[in-house]
């Protein structure tokens, strides 16, 4: 069996084991199983079932990561995105007024045309058109991303109406849990300890015990998963070529196209995948794990499914392989069954393995020339706005504008490709498009 993953998953290639995967697809598992919880929260204020929506969430992460372990070969986990499923559900449902049979037939189209930019090698162009120095960036855009993430999580950091941000309220447990989880991370890597973010998410949870804050489960841990039938391949074709149809296919679209192109350059380059331009070998199979998960995901009952940031928890703990995804899925599947035992684990407990994530990723800051305005500027505005918008799309979307007005009026326009300029174009016509929706 151990011969069979090592020549399936190229371990001694890579210089990891079994052990080694499955445990950063534990701790990848640990950093992103949230979305068990905030996803069919989410969706069901616009009438679906909720329990239904446990499972398919479930599933659609299964099916979307086994891609990336089995044909992609890479250390990344899919599930409903963030910010996708709010525009599903609060936009799409809420505003526009439509049925969520109608927001899953968007996604479910949004799938099939991934398909067809993938196979024309359309996304993959787009990504390869991405200036080096914006490439450079996204990382550590997606650093400071990821550990906002994880400081919110913990309630370190809180809205503010004031000042945007401000401190937590450090009489919560939840604090001192992320950061007594966060000291004794720091300290077994300064010692060498393997498993230093698993040893650290579970120290924190039993912390989290001491205080009174988590509680061991009260009900059986194990129990059949809810029927996933009330969600199940309820597409509806009444709006199929309405105007709303094709703005909010175009939306998703363009914000999961950029939500994973970010994901993949950021996790991908902390693995040391990536060459000194950002690309790597199995750049066209991810894309397509991507596309056809999002198609699945539509079937399956849930909104679009995405390249998981958190997957660079389990690339820090040594994950290099599919095999890494395969230990995430595993997990998931688990859930499905154990459903109270791993849900005990409270968000704060995961806080400081993003946190410590997001500090290994800033490292590629020192490639950018910030002396250089045409360059630096870019770069700076991708780092910037992912963090304070909320977006790793929004991040790269302003980076790229930037980089192709600054460079062509200071007649530097031959830095810039073709391929930059219809993507820059795209960029303006979406933010024109969110400007109507909003003034409408």
């Amino acid at each position: 069996m151990i011969n069979f993953l090592d020549k399936t998953f190229k371990l001694t290639e890579n210089k990891t084991t079994v052990r080694r995967e499955l445990l950063a697809g534990l701790i990848t598992f640990l950093t992103m199983s949230y979305i068990l919880i905030v996803n069919p929260n989410i969706l069901s204020t616009t009438g679906m079932n909720k329990d239904a929506l446990f499972t398919a969430t479930a599933v659609a992460t299964i099916f979307g990561t086994l891609l990336y372990a089995l044909y992609a070969k890479l250390p990344i986990a899919q599930a409903p995105g963030m910010g996708l499923n709010a525009f599903f559900a609060f936009t799409v449902c809420g505003v526009m007024g439509y049925s969520w049979q109608f927001a899953l037939t968007a996604v479910f189209i949004e799938g099939l045309i991934f398909i067809l930019l993938t196979f024309f090698n359309v996304r993959e162009l787009i990504i390869k058109s991405i200036p080096k120095t914006v490439k450079n960036a996204i990382p550590v855009g997606v650093g400071f991303f990821i550990t906002l993430i994880g400081l919110k999580n913990a309630g370190i950091v809180a809205a503010s109406p004031a000042t945007i941000v401000m401190p937590g309220d450090f009489s919560q447990h939840s604090v001192w849990i992320a950061f007594f989880g966060l000291i004794v991370t720091a300290v077994l890597f300064v010692k060498n300890i393997n498993g230093a973010i698993l040893i650290g998410i579970v120290a924190s949870t039993i912390f989290g015990i001491i205080l009174g804050d988590v509680t061991l489960p009260k009900t059986d841990i194990v129990g059949a998963p809810p029927s996933i039938a009330p969600v199940f391949a309820q597409l509806e074709w009444n709006h199929i070529l309405s105007f709303d149809m094709l703005v909010v296919v175009f939306t998703i679209l363009f914000v999961n196209l950029f939500d994973t192109v970010g994901t993949l350059i950021g996790v991908v380059s902390k693995a040391g995948f990536a060459d000194e331009n950002g690309n790597f070998p199995q750049m066209r199979k991810a894309l397509f794990s991507d596309a056809v998960g999002t198609a699945g995901s539509a079937i399956l009952g849930t909104s679009t499914i995405t390249a998981y940031v958190e997957s660079a928890s389990g690339v820090a703990a040594g994950g290099r392989t599919g095999l890494t995804a395969v230990g995430t899925a595993i997990m998931f599947a688990l859930a499905l069954f154990f459903a109270p035992l791993f849900l005990m684990v409270p968000a704060a407990a995961t806080s400081p393995a993003l946190i410590i994530v997001g500090l290994f990723m800033i490292s590629s800051v020192a490639k950018i020339k910030f002396s250089e305005m045409s360059e630096g500027l870019p770069a700076f505005l991708t780092i910037t706005f992912m963090p304070f918008t909320y977006s790793i799309a929004e991040g790269i979307v302003f980076g790229m504008l930037s980089f192709a007005f600054i460079k062509v009026c200071t007649g530097k326009h031959k830095d810039v490709s073709a391929t930059v300029y219809v993507i820059a174009l795209l960029f303006l016509l979406k933010i024109i498009l969110d400007a109507s929706s909003i003034t409408g």
